[in-house]
């Protein structure tokens, strides 16, 4: 295969993974390592080195528009970066050492975790029970709506951080942004309104990349040839998939496509870990 055809093959696949990541909210990373490693046979390491830049390009890009809309609970998102940082170096150290077939099979395990998780409705919250840590941290905030400006309180801050911990683990260890974590974190846990932990998430998925791509890095693992097509690809995806959320009534149909995708994705990954291919 020369240069041109791969490179041909990796912008098609990181485009459509792209915008499968952002019509789900999950990222394109899902997507991207399986490609590289099941299909043209890259190294997991150097898979997860370029798929670290792509998530470091685009949470950029959107995470900009959200903050000057005002959803981002930017208080909320610097203070949980501390976790998601600190799990992410420890995540990237990790991933160096673990065999490749072990990663390969974890992956695959959280992708079909990840597919779960997109089928399942979302409820939106609005915490009214103070939180003593909350309050002293000024971590409650509003966010704007079409109806009007909506306060919030943030809950059980103890359990969001170390939740977030170990989503930096996760990010760092396997390449995603493991988004899917993070809102769990202050969806579900913290118990926020569902639209700020989303935009807060995706506000923090650059810096978390960030912190596990300096890992990477060093060791040598970020090929040029290989980022550039993923980031130039993934970057168009998503933004051809932000203009199709916009104009689609419901996305359901969509996180059906993505679960299927992403399960038979798993399937591969983990097979071939067990079987030592990868």
């Amino acid at each position: 295969m020369s240069v041109l055809v791969f490179t041909l093959i990796i912008l098609i696949g990181s485009y459509f993974a792209g915008l499968l990541g952002s019509l789900t909210g999950l990222g394109g990373g899902v997507v991207i390592i399986p490609l590289l490693t099941i299909i043209l046979n890259v190294d997991i390491h150097y898979a997860i080195g370029a798929s670290l830049v792509s998530v470091i390009a685009t949470s950029s890009g959107s995470a900009a528009a959200y903050v000057k809309e005002g959803i981002t609970n930017m208080r909320l998102g610097m203070f949980l970066e501390i976790a998601t940082t600190t799990g992410a170096m420890v995540g990237a150290i990790l991933a160096i050492y673990i065999p490749t077939h072990y990663i390969a099979i974890l992956f695959g395990l959280i992708l079909i975790s990840s597919a779960i998780i997109s089928l399942q409705k979302k409820v939106e919250h609005i915490t009214v029970q103070k939180s003593y840590l909350a309050q002293k941290l000024k971590l409650n905030s509003s966010y704007p709506t079409p109806a009007g400006v909506v306060e919030y309180s943030v809950g059980k801050v103890g359990g969001g951080f170390f939740m977030m911990l170990f989503a930096g683990v996760i990010s760092g260890l396997l390449g995603i942004g493991s988004g899917a974590l993070k809102v769990i974190a202050m969806d579900s846990i913290m118990r926020i309104p569902f639209k700020v932990s989303t935009t807060t998430s995706n506000f923090m998925i650059g810096v978390t990349a960030s912190a596990s791509a300096v890992v990477y890095l060093q060791r040598g693992y970020i090929s040029p040839g290989l980022s550039m097509p993923v980031v130039i690809g993934v970057m168009l995806g998503a933004l051809t998939g932000s203009k199709i959320l916009v104009n689609t009534p419901s996305s359901k149909w969509l996180r059906w496509v993505f679960a299927i995708v992403v399960t038979f994705l798993a399937g591969q990954m983990i097979y071939n870990g067990v079987t030592g291919k990868i």
